[in-house]
Parts: structure tokens; C-alpha cells; sequence
């Protein structure tokens, strides 16, 4: 099937053109007839499906290009998905010149009250600062055609539903609803059935969803040795660009600020941050200045960075399909990739769950040792030395260094220098999480269930403390810390 089967307009069709895409993917394939058709539709579908055209390509169609009032309203969980959906839609729509403005907490209100008073005819915007809108009325939603609850479970899972509920009550009820969602647990088939009409349920299957680029490893490890474990994987396997995923907020907070007392370049993503530290940590690391991105399932929807080499786990998500979403960062345009994951010996029933619904078994994998982190380290500091000589200009060192190796023999001078090429284990606490409750495996349903609202939000609504910092010290080209980069006794991070 071709994207001219599926009744779309030639402005459209050149747009996609323009993209360099010629066949729908299953989600758009099977959605877009039916959006054109009037039709409410649930689409289970996972960010890199193609949901975003699938129900951007419909909208633009049946926009009135020529009406001022806003027409179409997108509902995101997260700042980062919502400015990557407004770009999406207004690339496609440019060349009828639709307009798209996208609103999210965290940036300035009132240049947003300004970019709505240019009459958009699509509103991309999350929960929390669509409600701040339509409270100031700057906002007005009376003649809205089509609503779309973009990743309804992570919204859900966020604590948005009663927001998501008032910001309908603003809605027409002759509206045509879309709701897009990786899983369907129970509340979000409510949901389906308290706003929507008669909607057609369409499924994109897990084997669509996952890669056989991704090598795919698991560490059984007590919590407490995860971090350890962790480093010294980083030692031997040098990866390159890397995400790890942790379950909270605080984890990340812990982990990211561990990696750099022990001389990695890393830093922390999570919805506490401002969108302009955020925006800062995600340029820092397509720019490479960044290695290892520690981050929340929740900040991570919506980031595409190209050349991830490496996913680490650091806990096991409760449920599969975010799984699937987290390794989906890597193995990507043909490029292999490699997943590891760390469980503890009470959530290998979480990992069987996760194997059922990828029909793949993960390997095992040995943590190295110490001896065996050492040497890895050691590798690349020789050749760091050797890159070293090649660009330094001895003429200008050769008195002092002639009077060292008076002083000292040779082979403890480079020892010294290796040394200081070497990371010291400094020592790490991470804070001990609950874990996962043994249900003896998935079953049908989120492992663990919904656990109350969680405060990952990008709402007014605020809670905690915002906590970051980046560490700005000289790089080495392995991604850690040069100079002395933590040859301190220890480094303890405490639970606040």
C-alpha cells in the first residue's frame, strides 16, 4: 500500500514526499482511512511507529485553513513529545500553511499567550498548561473537531486524568476523539468508553514494535551492587553514546550524580528539571559532550537523538512494553545496538514477562571484575597517551622532563601518569528502591499496577525540589572527567 491509496490530498502526498516516506506504516495505514471516515479510533502504538503522521495527516485534511478558531487539540504527557508532535504537524501542514502552536509548562506563559493570538488551528500541549490557558481564556476550545489523547497510559500513569477530564468538559461532544497508547490497562479502556464514541480499536503487534539489531543482555545483581556492576561494564564495554534508565526520579538524581564523582560525563533527565536545563543536558548530548544520559521513562518519551550504541537498564520497568520502548532507542537506521538490564533476584519473573512479549531470551551476562575494569581502563588510557605524544610539542618540556627522569625511573613516572588516567573507585551510595512485587509474571496486565500519581509532571503543578548541576571539567575523548577527577575517600549521596 502506498500513501496515494489512502484518499490523502496531493498537498499533503508532497509533503510526504518531501520527507522521503512512500509507504504508510501498519498504525497509519490501518488509522488514516478510518480518520477520514469520522470514525474514533484507539490506537495501540508505541513512539516510533509512525502514530504522529497517522493522526496528524487526517487533521491537516480536514482543517479549515481559512477559520481562525482552533480546530484540533493534542494532548501530550510530556514537553519534550509535545514540541516534537507541533514540529511533525507543522512540517506537514506547511505547505497549505496550517498553523500549529505547542504550550507546555516550564517556559514563559506570555510569549505563549502571544503565539495563541496568532490564531492557530492546532493547539500541541500538555495537560497541565492547556488547563493554565483555558482558565486565563486564552485558550478557547468551542469549536474543536477533533481531540487526540497522545500516549494516554503515560498521561494516566502521571496523575493527568483529571485534568485531561477538564480540559474536556471544554470540548464539543460532537468531536472526533483519537487516543494513542502503548498499553491498555483497564482505566485506559475506560476512558475510551467515557469520551469516545463507538471508537475502533487498532493494534500494532509487539514483533512490529521491537529490533533484531539490539543484542539483548541481562545482570543478575543485588540492588546494592547495581551501581558497581554498572561502572564497570562502562570499563569494558566503552560505550559511546548511552541511556540509562532508571524508575524514579531520585534514582536518576543518584545515579547521574555517582557517575560523575567517579570522572563520567553524564547528567540526569527528569520532569523537575526547567525545559531550560533540560533543553541545555539534551544539546550537551547530541553535541557529545554528554555520554551517559540517566533518565525516567517519562523524559525520555519524545527524545530523538540518532547513534545510541548502548541502553542500560538500571531498573527493570514494571511493565514490557516499556521495555520495548526503552531499547527502541538503540539499533536504529541499521545500526546495531546492545541492551543491558539489571534485575535483582525477586523481579526475574518481570524479565520472563518482558522475554514473553519480545518472544526473544535475553543472555546472561558476567559482570566483570575489578582486575578486568582496570584493564579496560588501562586500554584506552594507552591509547590516550599515545594520542597524547603525537600532539605534544616535547621541545618545550624536555629540560623538566630530563630532570624527572633523573629523579625517577621511567617506568614509575608512566605508572603515576596512568594512574591519573585511571578512575578511583570512589565510593557511591545509591538509596535502596522498593522492588517490583513478584506476581510470578505479567499476566495481562502492568506489573505492579498503577501506583498512585506520580510527580514526573510538567504541569503548574509542582512537587520536590528542582535538582540538577553539570559538572564543566575538562573532557578526555573516553567520556569521563579529566584532570584529578575524584581521588577523594568517598562520595556518599544521601536520600533528602
Amino acid at each position: 500500500m502506498k500513501f496515494k491509496d489512502l484518499g490523502l490530498s496531493d498537498s499533503l502526498l508532497k509533503a510526504i514526499e518531501k520527507s522521503g516516506f512512500d509507504e504508510p506504516t501498519p498504525i497509519q495505514a490501518q488509522t488514516i482511512p478510518l480518520l477520514l471516515k469520522g470514525q474514533d479510533v484507539i490506537g495501540q502504538a508505541q513512539t516510533g511507529t509512525g502514530k504522529t503522521a497517522a493522526f496528524a495527516l487526517p487533521i491537516l485534511q480536514e482543517i479549515d485553513l481559512n477559520n481562525p478558531d482552533v480546530q484540533a487539540l493534542v494532548i501530550s504527557p510530556t514537553r519534550e513529545l509535545a514540541i516534537q508532535t507541533q514540529k511533525e504537524m507543522q512540517r506537514l501542514g506547511g505547505v497549505e500553511g496550517a498553523r500549529v502552536q505547542v504550550v507546555y509548562g516550564g517556559s514563559d506563559i506570555r510569549q505563549q499567550i502571544r503565539d495563541l493570538k496568532k490564531k492557530p488551528q492546532i493547539v500541541v500541549g500538555t495537560p497541565g498548561r492547556i488547563l493554565d490557558h483555558i482558565n486565563r481564556r486564552t485558550l478557547k476550545l468551542g469549536h474543536v473537531k477533533y481531540l487526540v489523547l497522545d500516549e494516554a497510559d503515560e498521561m494516566l500513569n502521571m496523575g493527568f486524568l483529571d485534568d485531561i477530564e477538564s480540559i474536556i468538559k471544554n470540548i464539543p461532544s460532537d468531536r472526533q476523539t483519537l487516543l494513542f497508547s502503548a498499553t491498555m490497562p483497564a482505566p485506559i479502556k475506560r476512558v475510551g468508553v467515557q469520551f469516545m464514541r463507538d471508537p475502533k480499536q487498532i493494534t500494532v503487534k509487539s514483533k512490529e514494535l521491537t529490533t533484531d539489531l539490539v543484542d539483548q543482555y541481562y545482570v543478575k545483581v543485588k540492588d546494592n551492587e547495581k551501581f558497581d556492576t554498572m561502572t564497570r561494564l562502562f570499563d569494558v564495554q566503552t560505550p559511546k553514546v548511552t541511556i540509562v534508565f532508571c524508575r524514579t526520579k531520585r534514582r536518576v538524581d543518584e545515579v547521574s550524580k555517582g557517575l560523575i564523582a567517579r570522572g563520567y560525563r553524564a547528567a540526569g533527565l527528569h520532569g523537575d528539571l526547567t525545559q531550560k536545563r533540560r533543553t541545555q543536558i539534551m544539546n550537551e548530548f547530541k553535541n557529545d559532550k554528554i555520554n551517559y544520559l540517566v533518565a525516567t521513562d517519562v523524559a525520555a518519551r519524545g527524545i530523538d537523538v540518532s547513534g545510541v550504541t548502548y541502553v542500560y537498564n538500571f531498573d527493570i520497568p514494571q511493565d514490557p512494553e516499556s521495555y520495548v520502548h526503552r531499547i527502541g532507542r538503540t539499533g536504529r537506521a541499521g545500526h546495531h545496538g546492545t541492551s543491558v538490564t539489571f534485575v535483582t533476584p525477586n523481579e526475574m519473573s518481570y524479565l520472563r514477562g518482558i522475554e514473553k512479549l519480545t518472544k526473544v531470551r535475553m543472555l546472561p551476562l558476567k559482570p566483570p571484575s575489578e582486575d578486568e575494569a582496570l584493564a579496560g581502563q588501562l586500554k584506552f588510557a594507552e591509547n590516550d597517551i599515545e594520542k597524547l605524544v603525537q600532539k605534544t610539542d616535547t621541545a618545550k618540556f624536555e629540560r623538566v622532563a630530563k630532570k624527572l627522569l633523573e629523579k625517577y625511573d621511567s617506568v614509575d613516572l608512566v605508572s603515576a601518569l596512568l594512574n591519573d588516567m585511571t578512575r578511583d573507585q570512589v565510593k557511591v551510595h545509591i538509596t535502596a528502591e522498593k522492588p517490583l512485587k513478584n506476581h510470578g509474571g505479567f499476566g495481562g496486565h502492568r506489573g505492579g499496577g498503577y501506583h498512585g500519581k506520580r510527580n514526573d509532571r510538567n504541569s503548574h503543578k509542582r512537587f520536590g525540589n528542582r535538582r540538577g548541576g553539570h559538572d564543566s571539567r575538562r573532557h578526555d575523548s573516553r567520556g569521563r572527567n579529566g584532570g584529578n577527577h575524584g581521588k577523594s575517600k568517598g562520595f556518599v549521596i544521601k536520600n533528602k
